[in-house]
């Protein structure tokens, strides 16, 4: 249950219940594996909810624009589009009828080629000089021959008139669309300023919604995440970074790389500037820490962290390397902090900070515990006075 205090003017306010402090046991941290797992779960259920909504936003708010609705001279524009799609159908059946020309030139060349053939090897066979009765059929096959040929040029000539009306009708499509082109360049810087407002106006529309989660999120994470509610105030941070980070991007406007390029460059200095921040905290901390008495800092150093600490064969206090090996290790060589010390009852060496001697249960020297009261090893004996 949440503290309850009472402010200047007389009305209660609430205070988070800060997370209980334990002893690092084996079900605490399956509890713990299990709380993230729930976070983790929060966080996604949200962020699937978070980008139907940035999705489903409205994306403009006016009809959807053209190119040529920027254009100076409408009615001309209109105009050169008709007569562009006229010239490119007159082109297209031009080119239909050319196909068709070529196609039925292809054929009377194939036609006379074979009538020639068959001539010169009907004239193989028979001497025209000995056989006189047979000049009659060679000259009618002659006139055949000159026939199907002037066939064959009608239709070449037919097929060029054809190319010269697809080319004259190329170069009108060519010039239509010149003149089209020159107007729509006219009106391209019209269309991207409309487009570049566009843009921003839907890219507002969503950063009106998640830089809010945002700014909450970062309120919920600096005064929330060290409660009892810790597991919601991660899986609501992950699902404001994401959609902020994730989901905006595909909508963040991009006039040249100028926006996305400062956006990053902004992150990075505000992230660099917190961790700055965040290192000379760190420092100044431990400088303060390092400052004050070996008892002093036992007292305010969190139980289960300076047995992690130690662990990794780090100093609990200065957190720098040392070797807990050494059975001569009494402090240490950099902040002076005790670390073992000999039990006053059976004289068995244990770390300082052990609540209990591992050997014969005896309660620690320690002055003061943060006023925790310890029960004894055995349960029958009545705690041990110091």
């Amino acid at each position: 249950m949440s503290e309850q205090s009472v402010n200047k003017k007389g009305r209660a306010k609430f205070k988070p219940t800060p997370k209980a402090k334990t002893a690092g046991r084996q079900p605490e941290k399956w509890f713990n594996v299990f709380l993230w797992i729930v976070a983790i779960i929060f966080a996604g259920f949200l962020i699937g909810l978070g980008s139907k909504i940035v999705a489903d936003l409205p994306m403009i708010s006016t009809d959807p624009v053209e190119l040529s609705d920027f254009v100076a001279d409408r009615p001309a524009y209109n105009q050169l589009k008709d007569e562009l799609t006229q010239a490119e159908q007159q082109e297209q059946d031009i080119t239909h009828e050319w196909e068709q020309k070529s196609h039925e030139l292809t054929q009377k060349q194939s036609e006379n080629t074979n009538a020639r053939e068959t001539f010169d090897n009907w004239l193989a066979t028979r001497s025209v000089t000995e056989q006189s009765d047979q000049n009659p059929e060679v000259i009618k096959r002659t006139s055949e021959l000159d026939e199907l040929k002037a066939q064959e040029q009608a239709l070449q000539s037919e097929l060029s008139a054809i190319e010269k009306r697809q080319l004259d009708r190329r170069q009108t499509v060519e010039n239509i669309e010149t003149q089209i082109m020159l107007m729509e360049a006219d009106a391209m810087g019209g269309y991207n300023r409309h487009n570049n407002r566009t843009e921003l106006q839907v890219f507002i529309y969503r950063l009106m919604i998640t830089l809010p989660l945002l700014l909450l999120a970062g309120y919920l994470f600096k005064r929330y995440r060290h409660t009892n509610a810790w597991p919601f105030v991660w899986g609501f941070t992950f699902f404001a970074l994401f959609v902020f980070f994730v989901e905006l991007v595909p909508y963040l406007p991009n006039y040249g790389g100028y926006v996305r390029y400062g956006v990053g460059i902004i992150v990075t200095v505000v992230i660099g500037k917190y961790a700055i921040g965040a290192m000379n905290a760190y420092l100044e901390r431990k400088r303060v820490e390092e400052a004050l008495s070996s008892n002093e800092r036992q007292q305010h150093m969190d139980y289960d962290e300076a047995h992690i600490k130690i662990g990794k064969g780090i100093c609990p206090s200065c957190e720098r390397s040392l070797d807990f090996n050494n059975t001569d290790l009494d402090f240490c060589p950099h902040c002076g902090i005790h670390l073992f010390e000999y039990c006053s009852n059976c004289t068995t060496r244990k770390s300082t900070f052990n609540h209990y001697c591992f050997k014969c249960g005896l309660a620690s020297r320690t002055e003061h515990l943060d006023e925790q009261v310890f029960t004894p090893a055995n349960p029958n004996t009545p705690p041990t006075q110091i």
